[in-house]
């Protein structure tokens, strides 16, 4: 479920120029075989695909020199998670890593797409096809990176652990369950989870910046109903269950929650603030300085990019009511849904909308069991040796802790106790960012440039 912002405009003046990756990179073919292979399996919630794509992965770690007994499959329901670990001699007495993408993607009619979505297309320096960002490409470039390091006979001083989740854009089951049932098979130290994050190009095609997202907001909607005993809509009352709905959601539309803010958040808007510049660029800086600068926060908030990155948001986004056009109305309905920033909580949250809506008779109700979980640490090993895997690739460009206000697998990982961090090794245009949607693409250089990133990354954290 890639969806981080874009966080600095594509004019912004480009800070370095691309090395020119080549195509002989050890194992680029096959990533791209796997990447093909993948595009080509509709894993989209119910098709059953998933469990097809982990035996296909299965097979190719098996010829690559990895033991039966450490690659999994986990049957869930239709779907199916993975794991795959890569054993290393323990001479560091530390945890494993562990690193994660998903085997899923989101639906895509082929009627509406100008390419085949389930067919691996080059085309004017990109790939083209359903998950060739959002997810597919994490899964190619992480196992590739595997089955070179087996090859070239690299021993790292702990475990490593790949685990591949099967239902991350619908459900996430398969993720609670390696998170809790499974946690002894997926314990680490910390997570490196290939969903998000990752490297902003200028139009010029130049790079601008390079995310990790080290926290993540919780995902809760809340559904709001207002009763009434109806009538002929001859006859109306002076109490309506459309007109109560409409007034407490005028009252939310007026509310803002409090401003927030974090280690991680306030290093995000200093490290941004000299690359985006202007009205905006200074608001973030005199924020970081002081988040008690009212003016600043304002500023932020105007930006439907940014205000996330200020405290929780909450908004409508689905309603109901009536059953028939010449009755009173029994009953009106909207949806709520809440991005929370770390540390808040869902019920402090749900009590927050009850107190602005000040209206008892409505009643309230928490949308599936959302799973909190607080930022993780910006640990400076981990962030480090991301930053010298970035500058290899283009040199000089700052490397920025974010919040994201989507999930992913990470949000699961963060609740069990492991630390994670979200990364990928793509860089491209925010024009070009078309996960979950039409010709969804990615720069084919980033598959090279990817691969030698993850490559560097493993060998420096447990070489």
């Amino acid at each position: 479920m890639r969806f981080t912002t874009n966080i600095i405009a594509a004019t912004m003046v480009a800070l370095s120029m691309p090395t020119v990756w080549a195509d002989d990179v050890p194992f680029r073919d096959k990533a791209h075989t796997i990447l093909r292979d993948s595009i080509a399996m509709r894993t989209v919630e119910g098709y059953h695909m998933v469990p097809k794509l982990a035996h296909y992965l299965e097979e190719l770690f098996l010829q690559g020199g990895f033991a039966r007994e450490d690659v999994k499959l986990i049957p869930v329901g239709d779907t199916m998670a993975m794991i795959i670990r890569y054993r290393g001699n323990d001479s560091s007495g530390k945890k494993p890593i562990l690193l994660s993408a998903h085997l899923d993607v989101v639906q895509a009619n082929p009627e509406d797409w100008e390419r085949d979505p389930y067919t691996l297309v080059e085309e004017s320096g990109y790939f083209f096809g359903r998950g060739v960002s959002d997810n597919k490409f994490a899964v190619a470039t992480l196992s590739a990176t595997f089955l070179r390091l087996k090859a070239e006979g690299f021993v790292p001083n702990r475990d490593l652990v790949i685990a591949f989740s099967g239902d991350e854009e619908t459900s996430m089951t398969s993720t609670k369950l390696l998170a809790k049932k499974y946690r002894d098979l997926i314990d680490a130290e910390f997570a490196l989870v290939a969903d998000g994050g990752g490297g902003l190009l200028d139009k010029g095609g130049k790079a601008v910046s390079f995310t990790v997202d080290s926290a993540e907001k919780t995902y809760a909607s809340f559904t709001v109903t207002a009763t009434n005993p109806g009538g002929h809509s001859s006859l109306p009352r002076r109490d309506n269950a459309i007109y109560d709905l409409a007034q407490a959601l005028v009252k939310l539309d007026a509310f803002e929650f409090p401003i927030m803010y974090s280690d991680l958040t306030r290093s995000y808007f200093a490290k941004s603030a000299p690359l985006i510049g202007g009205k905006v660029g200074d608001a973030m800086a005199r924020f970081a300085d002081d988040p008690a600068d009212l003016d600043a926060a304002a500023v932020l908030r105007e930006q439907s990019e940014y205000v996330g990155s200020t405290g929780t948001t909450c908004v409508a986004t689905m309603l109901a009511g009536g059953h028939a056009e010449n009755a009173l109305p029994q009953s009106a309905t909207a949806t709520v849904n809440c991005r929370i920033f770390p540390g808040v909580g869902v019920d402090a949250t749900l009590e927050t909308l009850k107190s602005v809506v000040a209206n008892d008779a409505l009643r309230w109700r928490v949308l599936d069991t959302p799973d909190e979980s607080d930022a993780s640490p910006l640990r400076s090993d981990v962030f480090s040796t991301i930053e010298r895997a970035v500058h290899n690739r283009y040199a000089g460009i700052p490397v920025i802790p974010h919040m994201a206000s989507g999930a992913s697998d990470a949000l699961h990982f963060r609740a069990a106790g492991i630390p994670s961090y979200t990364l990928t090794g793509i860089f491209m245009k925010a024009e070009d960012e078309f996960a979950h949607g039409l010709n969804e693409r990615v720069p084919v250089e980033s598959l090279s440039g990817a691969l030698q990133m993850w490559h560097q990354i493993l060998t420096d954290l447990a070489g």
